[in-house]
């Protein structure tokens, strides 16, 4: 039987071998033998199961989806195919955050600065309904649905306005390089958590909720740019996060 050494493997694949013995450990690639140096040999079985891996992870497919997929092969098409869903739910998100750059790219070209109330209804509107129903449940989009319906125009404006203030005062400081955990900064989100309540009707966000809305501001350029940019954005995910892990559990 043809076996290869750990570092021909190596080579070959442009892995490390610190990755091939993570993939041991994770129990997805086991080498065909070890020897008694503790050195690592594969056989073309094993290479070709590596092979199959390597494919499936050039489709950024996450290693335990993989390890799940090619332990069966009549699963791997079902796994390519939720995979499939996947990646075009963010060739649609990535559509619509290039439309989004290319409208702020041509307001700041033409010399027009964009104020942050502008910018920031440009993220406030239906297009994130399937996003909060699919992150946090349908009972929040609903619940503040209901909430916006039930305002009068005055009642709408002063809403607005603060939506405004509150996230122009984190954006104030993560450009200030305050320090995320300060008092400060602590108290400014104490604020924005109590805004987010009443966004949602009075349902109040959960850790974990709270910590995900967060992770958006920074995946979702249309949010990051409210915040001033995505360095801006990380800086109040981590204040959130600090807040979230003091009072929410």
């Amino acid at each position: 039987m043809t076996e290869w050494p750990i570092r021909d493997v190596a080579r070959a694949t442009g892995l490390t071998s610190r990755t091939l013995r993570h993939y041991e450990q994770i129990g997805l690639l086991r080498p065909s033998r070890v020897a008694g140096t503790g050195y690592r040999y594969y056989s073309e079985r094993e290479l070709a199961r590596l092979y199959r891996i390597l494919s499936l992870r050039a489709l950024e497919m996450p290693l335990a989806a993989i390890a799940h997929a090619i332990d069966d092969d009549a699963e791997i098409s079902d796994a390519l195919r939720e995979h499939l869903r996947i990646l075009n739910e963010k060739q649609q998100q990535t559509a619509v955050q290039i439309i989004a750059v290319e409208q702020i790219l041509s307001t700041i070209e033409n010399g027009t600065i964009m104020a942050i109330d502008d910018l920031f209804a440009s993220v406030n509107n239906a297009e994130h309904e399937e996003e909060v129903r699919r992150r946090w449940g349908d009972d929040a989009w609903q619940r503040g649905q209901q909430r916006r319906e039930k305002m009068t125009p005055e009642e709408h404006a002063a809403d607005d306005l603060r939506s405004t203030d509150i996230n122009a005062a984190l954006r104030a400081a993560a450009e200030s390089n305050e320090d995320p955990d300060s008092a400060h900064f602590q108290e400014l989100v104490t604020n924005h958590y109590a805004w987010i309540t009443d966004q949602w009707g009075g349902r109040r966000p959960t850790k974990e909720a709270y910590i995900g809305l967060a992770q958006l501001y920074v995946d979702d350029v249309r949010f990051a740019t409210v915040y001033g940019g995505p360095v801006n954005a990380e800086t109040i995910r981590a204040a959130i996060g600090h807040w979230a892990n003091r009072h929410l559990s």
